[in-house]
């Protein structure tokens, strides 16, 4: 705790109140789009410590949950057709609902379907299982692209074949862009992502200030962090500026990771990405480059990645409206009862990062 405990400091937490109660006069709107900065916001009664002129909204920070309907569905669908094939994904990912089951559901089935913590080990179980074709099914943001590219790039040096991905990963600036241009939620600025950034660099955002007029503060995950975040970008709509301000220096820089960057675009390419409750975003998610096709799931196996054909059927969850911040988890008439994270009904519960799952752990009894 050496380290952390400067950020979760009383004295220093009390002294950001204050300090940021000097801007009362400003109304702001402020969405964080990190699901780790969401749960800080909800486990340390941030919202609540702060006067009513700062509305937090919590955006699509979440890769489990922005995963289109349609794509769980093609994993669903694939792990049925073929039960010879094994398919590795992050824990979270096996509990999300599809239209008509689960990734759970489908293994209780006999479909060989593992939990594993990094794609690197997927690509040993291709390696021990050299009969078996593996697929990756890969979610997540910037943070995460690397190190699966990375696993791809292995996999061709080592010229093992039986090892697949199926690339869902996404791309944050182009959400921040789509919430902006939706006008579905008004957002006078953005606290962004600390490990995201930590890959694409703080310069990514500068759009969002230049052409939209909205600061942004790339924040840390601790109290002191958060605070001082919502301070400076206070502080930025207060004197009428929209820039880009790091908060999270210790870690964070202006160019991002050089080298994950390199390793990223070496192996993917952007393409249009389904959200859910966002649609069709343009160059927002990441395809695999045609180099590295013998590793692509969706042509080794024929599945598709949702695009603008599908169309997201409306139902009780509102997960959707969630993740574009047009409603609190409160606000959703299945929150709490029936969908527990134990029985989760929509994405937004099952993740460790959703923000249903936050206010229920965290917020029910404010």
């Amino acid at each position: 705790m050496k380290y952390i405990d400067e950020f979760r400091d009383k004295k220093s937490i009390l002294s950001l109140l204050e300090e940021i109660k000097k801007f009362s006069s400003v109304e702001a709107s402020i969405m964080e789009i990190c699901g780790t900065h969401t749960h800080s916001v909800s486990k340390y009664g941030i919202r609540g410590a702060l006067s009513k002129n700062i509305r937090l909204i919590s955006g699509p920070g979440c890769p489990v949950c922005v995963t289109h309907q349609a794509d769980i569905d093609a994993i669903i669908d694939f792990s049925r057709n073929d039960k010879t094939a094994v398919i590795a994904t992050f824990g979270d990912m096996i509990r999300v609902p599809g239209t008509f089951s689960t990734l759970e559901s489908e293994r209780a089935l006999g479909s060989d379907i593992r939990v594993v913590y990094s794609p690197l080990a997927a690509l040993d179980i291709a390696k021990e299982n050299p009969s078996k074709k593996v697929l990756f099914y890969s979610v997540g943001f910037e943070t995460t692209a690397p190190t699966v590219a990375a696993s791809i790039i292995e996999a061709k040096a080592r010229n093992i074949k039986n090892f697949t991905v199926f690339s869902l990963h996404k791309l944050t600036p182009p959400a921040m862009k789509a919430i902006l241009d939706s006008g579905d939620v008004l957002v006078d600025g953005f606290i962004c992502p600390g490990h995201v950034t930590a890959i694409i660099g703080a310069s990514a955002y500068e759009f969002i200030a230049r052409d939209y007029g909205s600061p942004c503060v790339v924040s840390g995950f601790e109290p002191v962090d958060v605070l001082y975040s919502i301070y400076m970008l206070l502080r930025q709509l207060y004197l009428g500026e929209a820039k880009i301000e790091i908060e999270y220096e210790r870690v964070v820089s202006m160019d991002g990771n050089k080298k994950a960057k390199e390793i990223m675009a070496a192996v993917f390419e952007p393409r249009g990405s389904a959200w859910r409750g966002l649609g069709l975003i343009p160059g927002s998610g990441l395809k695999i480059r045609p180099a590295f096709a013998e590793f692509d799931a969706e042509q080794a196996f024929g599945i598709k990645a949702a695009d603008s054909s599908y169309v997201e059927k409306p139902g009780a969850c509102a997960c959707a409206d969630v993740l574009k911040g047009r409603i609190t988890p409160f606000e959703c008439l299945l929150f709490a009862n029936p969908c527990t994270p134990e029985k989760p009904m929509g994405p937004c519960m099952v993740s460790s990062e959703g923000t249903c799952a936050a206010y229920y752990k965290y917020e029910r009894a404010s």
